[in-house]
């Protein structure tokens, strides 16, 4: 018993003991931190600020079907500001200095200020809109511009006596006003500046308070125009969407706006990370470090081809510029088109134009208000594939010619004589009897379709009727969605008699099913839905859904499934899957109309035989000129459907020239696109320019 006790004394002296140093130590310790070296640390303490900063993520990448990045993120360099302990002479004298320094090299700073000098003037156009400034800015309701200037320099403290550079550090000072800024929280005052000014302000940090140039990754389009109604444009996001989006973006972030950029907005951002700053409290930053990395955001692979893209792009606008040239006949004013081109088997889109195009790059730092003008009033952001609505014209005649073979009302061997005038409701004229003063005689589906006599299809419309009709070319594509992985599509109209009524609230008759039946009437698709409807023609009336998605690769380098893209695009575009009910179309029927289409190209006397003839690949088309008036003004819009090869269709290429005047002019667009697309030299191959100059009816 005396030896437990011994030892549990012995215990607890040792405790003790070691109690009694550790205390000393910290004694010790604590008078070393508060008397000898107190007012040295005191002194940093005060003069020492910590502060964290958004690292930005880069956006993913989008690539063409081959992996080449079309739009892809460089390294740059942005320039912010953070409040500190100076007063306004120091502050202003600091942007002065980072102002001149841009300028030095050409760089933009951000300039919202509302007033412009020489002469004074507000850039708002409305008095309600200035009242509403003054209002939220504490500034008299009955200054001028001038005056305001003023009152401004006055409340800034801006003290030089060059107004323009007045204006410039007010530029500044009435940011930081407006989006607030702290010690911890910046104002970013300039985006994307030059290496050179980077380096020059990070070498005067010390007379630049509270001025911090950061890394930013900054999203280029590598090959400028290209795609630009595909891809889309970033741009900064406005305060509505900020409001929605406060949990993931901040104030100053860019977002998508059109194309794949808004549409895979979600998939496309990354995940910003924190950098933490020192900074004394005038401003100097003495050390940075990152504690939480940036994640950039998923790749998104289009099923677009770059080559084939740019060469239907310069194809498109040539052959207009050729067509207001009146290089193959009659001058017309094609001034806008578009373009798609169709994987027939898949769906998948291997290019997609829209004339006018804009320069998406131009939005990413803010684009100037001429140049945004100009698109606007001249219709670039518009993206004709899409949301363009035509009339088919002769285009639609192989949808009439399928209804009445699986309808039975014709064969593929049953002939109608055309006699010129059709002899029903309005007595309407093939274009035949109007160039020529006669019809084109005894003629099978496979004939009418090479010749476009509007006669056959008259009455093969008045034999089948409207609903079949409709049912048939809806089937095939037309009049609804295809859901392809854009905003802004149309689903474009189908004549028939409920549609009469919706928009016209008329009654259905005769000559309509007549005029319906060479596609004009209130028949009215999107190229994309045309590109499709020649395409499930060329696969043997297969329905196929139309992507432009190849692939999403996360950072990680998985992919993401297909069932959750679908859903997504669904989520983001309201739109449906719908269950296409298989028609199963006889093969016989499909021949007799695809011999049809390879008599355009191949027959003297098919529509599109003199652009085709010395081509060496088999190729199925159709022209179609639909009439339009605008103006008081009667001209056409230009049509070529087309498919190759012909005996193992590959892909359908619809070509629409607004304004172009017959459909035989465009097939050279197809023409050069299917060069480029089987590898053909479309340098040697010979234009024929013999035409037919005439604009038909419709044909």
């Amino acid at each position: 018993m005396d030896k437990v006790n011994k030892r549990m004394k012995l215990r607890y002296n040792l405790i003790t003991t070691i109690i009694y140093i550790v205390g000393i130590i910290l004694l010790i310790q604590l008078f070393n931190l508060q008397i000898v070296h107190g007012e040295e640390y005191r002194e940093t303490s005060n003069t020492r600020l910590t502060r964290e900063s958004v690292l930005k993520a880069a956006r993913g990448s989008i690539k063409d079907r081959t992996g080449v990045d079309l739009v892809a993120n460089e390294i740059g360099f942005g320039l912010e500001i953070y409040r500190t302990k100076v007063d306004d002479e120091t502050l202003n004298k600091a942007i002065e200095t980072a102002i001149r320094i841009l300028e030095e090299n050409n760089d933009k700073y951000v300039d919202n200020l509302p007033i412009k000098i020489e002469p004074f003037a507000f850039s708002y156009q409305e008095q309600s809109t200035i009242d509403d400034w003054k209002e939220t800015y504490e500034i008299d309701k009955s200054y001028s511009a001038e005056q305001t200037f003023y009152h401004l320099k006055e409340r800034y403290k801006i003290t030089t006596e060059d107004n323009q550079l007045a204006r410039n550090i007010m530029a500044i000072r009435y940011e930081i006003t407006r989006n607030g800024y702290s010690a911890i929280r910046s104002v970013k005052i300039a985006s994307n500046i030059s290496r050179n000014s980077a380096v020059k302000i990070r070498e005067q940090n010390s007379e630049l308070a509270g001025i911090n140039v950061f890394t930013q990754p900054i999203v280029t389009y590598k090959m400028g125009n290209l795609a630009s109604h595909v891809l889309g444009y970033v741009a900064a996001i406005d305060s509505e969407e900020y409001e929605t989006r406060k949990d993931t973006y901040s104030n100053d972030d860019i977002i998508g706006k059109m194309g794949i950029q808004y549409v895979f907005e979600d998939y496309l951002k990354g995940k910003d990370g924190i950098k933490q700053l020192d900074m004394s409290v005038d401003g100097t930053i003495t050390d940075e470090y990152v504690t939480e990395e940036a994640v950039a955001g998923s790749d998104v692979v289009l099923t677009i081809d770059a080559n084939l893209q740019k060469v239907a792009e310069e194809a498109l606008e040539k052959n207009m510029k050729d067509i207001r040239a009146g290089k193959f006949g009659d001058k017309h004013d094609a001034d806008a088109g578009a373009v798609v081109v169709m994987n027939v088997k898949t769906g998948e889109v291997l290019s997609l134009v829209s004339y006018p195009d804009y320069t998406p790059e131009l939005f990413r730092d803010g684009i100037d208000q001429k140049t945004y003008d100009s698109y606007l009033k001249g219709d670039n952001f518009y993206n004709r594939a899409v949301s363009g609505s035509y009339a088919p014209g002769s285009t639609f005649k192989m949808a009439v010619a399928l209804a009445g073979l699986e309808t039975g009302k014709i064969t593929p061997t049953t002939y109608i004589n055309d006699i010129g005038i059709y002899p029903r409701a309005y007595n309407p004229v093939c274009w035949y009897y109007t160039s020529y003063g006669s019809g084109h005689g005894y003629l099978n589906v496979s004939q009418a379709i090479t010749q476009s006599c509007n006669y056959f299809f008259y009455e093969v419309g008045y034999r089948v009727g409207i609903d079949d009709m409709a049912r048939y070319a809806s089937y095939l594509g037309l009049g609804n969605k295809t859901g392809i992985e854009l905003s802004g599509e149309t689903s474009g109209t189908q004549a028939n008699p409920q549609t009469a009524k919706e928009i016209d609230n008329a009654d259905w008759y005769e000559g309509d099913t007549l005029s319906a039946a060479i596609g004009q009437s209130y028949n009215s698709y999107s190229p994309v839905q045309m590109a499709k409807y020649i395409s499930m023609l060329a696969n043997g009336g297969k329905n196929i859904d139309v992507t432009l998605i190849k692939s999403i690769i996360r950072p990680d380098g998985t992919e993401v499934p297909r069932e959750e893209i679908d859903k997504y695009v669904s989520q983001k575009l309201g739109t449906t899957n719908e269950t296409v009910e298989d028609l199963n179309i006889k093969p016989e029927n499909i021949q007799a109309i695809l011999k049809g289409m390879k008599g355009v190209t191949s027959e003297y006397g098919g529509t599109a035989y003199s652009t085709f003839a010395d081509f060496d690949i088999d190729v199925g088309g159709k022209t179609g000129s639909a009439q339009t008036e605008e103006n008081g003004k009667e001209d056409a819009h230009a049509w070529f459907l087309g498919f190759a090869p012909y005996d193992d269709p590959e892909i359908a290429v619809a070509v629409i020239v607004e304004h172009g005047g017959t459909g035989g002019y465009t097939a050279e667009v197809a023409k050069k696109i299917m060069a480029e697309y089987f590898g053909m030299n479309a340098n040697s191959i010979t234009e024929n320019m013999n035409a037919v100059p005439s604009t038909q009816s419709v044909r």
